[in-house]
């Protein structure tokens, strides 16, 4: 048996799929799911930002533009690899790359959001958007960003995010590990085929990091939520950051988590 078909065994016998109705209340609650169920303050909410890394060598003038053009005037003879990243696969020049990620490798850092907003001077959301591929426009040069920069993932938390939430909000939930959970994937994340039949599926919170590292999708669930209802996350496919709502006490430890970047955005609460 291939490595793909056991990992879809595995996938399907511990988040079976369900029927597409399981998303009615978050259509009723927040209408077209196209892009993932963007809920309301639930009572509360907060939005927790992908990462994104520095090289630790200092900075880079050249942008991923500028490496790209170069690569095809000269026929790809500059190499792919820089500082042990395989440049090809961060994505988009001027933007984060599509689906899931993790941390680069040695040689790379993480770099907080707050900390590239008070180098350049820019705010760490422009006031009345989403965190989005227009966060941060002096950081780029003619609208891409610095090889010594991978900017956040798009439409998909990274790996070290999503695995410090589902530990959070494994502490914060009415049965732990064994609280039941279902996840939804939104139609383009599946390659756009079917909008009628909605990929859901369900199994336990304590299971959620098969969902990234074993699912047949290229991104993590646009949308996790207890089965309770007590709390629900969306990550849009076009946003750079999971918005998470839910109790006040579940809401402040993710504002005070030490390896979760989060922000209260008042004009997308």
């Amino acid at each position: 048996m291939s490595n793909m078909s056991e990992e879809l065994n595995l996938i399907s016998s511990l988040w079976p799929l369900v029927p597409s109705g399981a998303t009615d209340w978050l259509l009723e609650l927040c209408g077209d799911g196209i892009t993932g169920f963007m809920p309301p303050a639930m009572p509360d909410a907060v939005w927790v930002l992908n990462a994104m890394y520095e090289q630790e060598q200092g900075p880079v003038d050249a942008s991923y533009h500028e490496h790209h053009q170069a690569r095809l005037a000269d026929g790809s003879a500059l190499p792919h690899i820089v500082a042990g990243l395989d440049l090809d696969a961060v994505g988009v020049a001027t933007g984060g790359g599509l689906g899931r990620a993790r941390h680069p490798g040695p040689g790379w850092r993480r770099l907080r959001w707050a900390e590239l907003a008070k180098r350049i001077g820019d705010p760490v959301v422009p006031h009345g958007l989403m965190p989005s591929y227009r966060c941060f426009p002096s950081a780029k040069k003619e609208g891409s960003w610095p090889l010594s920069m991978v900017p956040p993932t798009e439409g998909s938390l990274d790996r070290e995010t999503w695995n410090r939430l589902i530990a959070v909000l494994t502490q914060h939930s009415p049965a732990g590990p064994d609280t039941r959970c279902l996840a939804y994937y939104n139609p383009l994340v599946l390659g756009a085929i079917d909008f009628d039949n909605l990929h859901v599926r369900a199994g336990r919170l304590g299971d959620a990091e098969f969902l990234y590292d074993h699912s047949e999708e290229d991104f993590s669930p646009s949308n996790l939520w207890a089965d309770d209802r007590s709390w629900v996350l969306c990550t849009d496919y076009d946003l750079w950051a999971t918005k998470e709502a839910g109790p006040p006490a579940l809401i402040d430890a993710l504002l005070n988590d030490p390896e979760i970047e989060a922000v209260r955005l008042p004009w997308a609460h």
